[in-house]
């Protein structure tokens, strides 16, 4: 054992420790959380026009401070941008995270001195709590990818401008710094495909111990190694034994990445957004990942059903129950403020606080009040491939509405098979099986022939990564939507298909 290694399991100890001593106060954590950022951020231009001086309880809170998305905090963001400074919190960011909007452009996400560390100890904790619970700790010693946006940064009227996973890979910590892999001329690299045929060439020859990134993204890079050696990834990096990956649910990739690895591999869930790291798994036996309550967000939950009436009821972490559809709502010590984030979650424990990312607010299928949301394809996905030994390379779902003929409506599934099923009716069967067993108003629908069942349409190989090259979101931090409520993407599978 190096003293590397060791070492690092002394710390995953001390860090288990500290992490407990919070999971196991949770409601006492987060009033003292809430109690810091109010006291922080009373003096903002925020904090004047919203109150924070007379607010003490979560109720005052509620009573000051409505939920807001991006385009509904713009004012106070723009003025930062601009170069304000205590707008939204005391002084200036350290960065602005960029990211993809959807109705004005770009997003530019705050990043301060007190939430920066917050991002990069969470992701520390995941690899310490996993070294701590199973004693392995060899893999510090080897080399570690983390696939990501390029760490080139821009200056917006003195703050410095980037992608967050860019921002990220500035902090790498020095004891890393010889294990860390691809170079930083090749992290530059803006093409996507470009970059991962550098990373192949950098890290072929390499001892591979860690591997992170988006799993669609990832399976590209396996792809391309096994292309280009010939073999399993497996068996060019034996010692990989440890994967972590965030952004997407791991399951209907898991069979390809198996088999394209060759073997199993040890994995770690990360929940991190530019907003702030949320969550990460951190037991191996466990379902969900365990909600970051002591990292500077005081959050709140709207019941998914209940998000779009007008004043729904914002819970603290003491109100949740088990497997309801929540809205997750944040604020900050990056200066957001009862911001919908636009993710949907549910609890899988609630001693500690485990939560797992059941999709997203604006993507879900409801074009006959089905509700269907992305846990429920996903699952019903994992179930068709592990019964039919089929491996899917990716998939999305979208409403058929007006069908030819006098077909009735379904659920169109645009699947990109790596190994079709045997049986496709049995498959078929399957994914509408589950899907009526989870979603009682799908179950109705197509009891009532309101729906017919679902249908799965074939796409041909790499054409979601020719969809995503064509809307210039090819690989990095991108992620395409797991279900549609329109034919938007449909539409464009459909012209791919037809090339």
């Amino acid at each position: 054992m190096s003293i590397k290694s060791f070492s690092a399991k002394l710390f995953a100890r001390y860090i288990r420790h500290k992490i407990d001593s919070w999971a196991t106060h949770p409601l006492e954590t987060q009033e003292r959380v809430f109690q810091d950022l109010i006291k922080f951020a009373k003096n903002t231009r925020f904090g004047k026009d919203h109150n924070f001086q007379n607010i003490s309880s979560h109720e005052d809170f509620i009573k000051n401070v409505p939920v807001r998305d991006y385009e509904e905090l713009r004012f106070y963001v723009d003025k930062m941008v601009a170069g304000e400074k205590d707008i939204l919190w005391p002084g200036k960011p350290l960065y602005y995270a960029k990211t993809s909007g959807t109705t004005s452009g770009a997003k530019y996400i705050p990043l301060t001195k007190e939430s920066m560390p917050t991002h990069i100890n969470a992701a520390r904790n995941a690899i310490l709590c996993y070294i701590a619970e199973t004693g392995k700790a060899d893999f510090v010693d080897g080399k570690m990818i983390f696939l990501q946006g390029s760490p080139e940064l821009e200056d917006k009227n003195g703050v410095k401008l980037g992608r967050l996973s860019g921002i990220v890979a500035h902090y790498v910590p020095s004891y890393l710094q010889k294990n860390r892999m691809p170079t930083l001329e090749t992290n530059c690299i803006e093409d996507w495909e470009t970059k991962v045929d550098a990373i192949v060439e950098e890290t072929k020859a390499e001892d591979m111990t860690v591997i992170s990134g988006i799993p669609s993204w990832v399976q590209m890079y396996f792809e391309r190694l096994h292309q280009k050696t010939g073999k399993a990834v497996g068996d060019l990096f034996p010692n990989f034994n440890l994967f972590i990956y965030g952004g997407v649910n791991y399951e209907p990739y898991r069979a390809k990445f198996e088999n394209l690895i060759g073997r199993k591999v040890d994995s770690i869930e990360l929940y991190p957004a530019s907003e702030g790291f949320f969550a990460f798994q951190d037991k191996q036996d466990e379902k969900g990942m365990l909600l970051q309550l002591d990292s500077g967000i005081f959050y709140e939950f709207i019941k998914a059903d209940e998000f779009f009436e007008e004043n729904p009821a914002r819970l603290g972490i003491g109100a949740v129950e088990k497997r309801i559809n929540y809205v997750m709502i944040i604020s900050t010590t990056a200066g957001l403020w009862g911001y919908n984030i636009g993710d949907t979650i549910q609890f899988t424990s609630l001693a500690p606080y485990r939560i797992m990312v059941s999709g997203r607010i604006k993507h879900f299928i409801s074009a006959f009040g089905e509700h269907v949301i992305a846990k429920e394809v996903e699952f019903a996905m994992q179930e068709a491939t592990e019964k039919t030994a089929a491996r899917i390379s990716e998939f999305t779902v979208a409403p058929q509405i007006t069908p030819n003929g006098d077909q009735l409506p379904y659920h169109e599934w645009f699947v990109e098979f790596e190994q079709e099923p045997e049986n496709m009716n049995e498959f078929i069967e399957i994914l509408d099986r589950s899907m009526q067993e989870q979603n009682s108003y799908y179950f109705d629908l197509i009891e009532g022939s309101i729906l017919q069942k679902l249908k799965v349409t074939t796409i041909p190989e790499n054409g979601f990564q020719k969809y995503m090259k064509s809307i210039g979101k090819l690989g990095g931090q991108n992620k395409l939507p797991r279900l549609s409520n329109d034919r938007k993407i449909a539409d464009d599978l459909e012209k791919i298909k037809k090339k």
